[in-house]
């Protein structure tokens, strides 16, 4: 399965370039550092995850996206209560993850039904 064609990709690499352009000014780098971070292993462990053999490499990499999801959505609430991100663009951010985080869990239970 191409990971370039899953739409949970495609979701996943356009939000954490829309992370990397709301931030760039932000002045608190550790913080700025870890938000894009944890954005950018959605699609990255998605990527790697899908471009191994066998089922149970696919579905590590993939539990592994989540895992991320869940650290961005949590700084993302983090980022909106200390006034670091737009509350509007913060619940966008946080359905986003929710539905990508959705996203991955089929695309787990497909991989076991293979």
């Amino acid at each position: 399965m191409n990971f370039e064609r899953l739409e949970v990709w495609k979701r996943s690499a356009r939000m954490s370039a829309e992370l990397y352009k709301a931030l760039v000014n932000l002045r608190d780098f550790g913080f700025r550092d870890q938000i894009t971070r944890s954005g950018l292993s959605i699609p990255s462990n998605i990527a790697e995850g899908m471009s191994r053999r066998t089922k149970k490499d696919k579905s590590h990499f993939l539990v592994v996206a989540r895992g991320s999801c869940a650290e961005l959505r949590t700084q993302v609430y983090i980022g909106m209560d200390i006034g670091y991100i737009d509350e509007q663009q913060g619940r966008q951010w946080l359905q986003e993850t929710r539905e990508i985080s959705s996203m991955l869990h089929g695309l787990l239970i497909t991989l076991d039904d293979e």
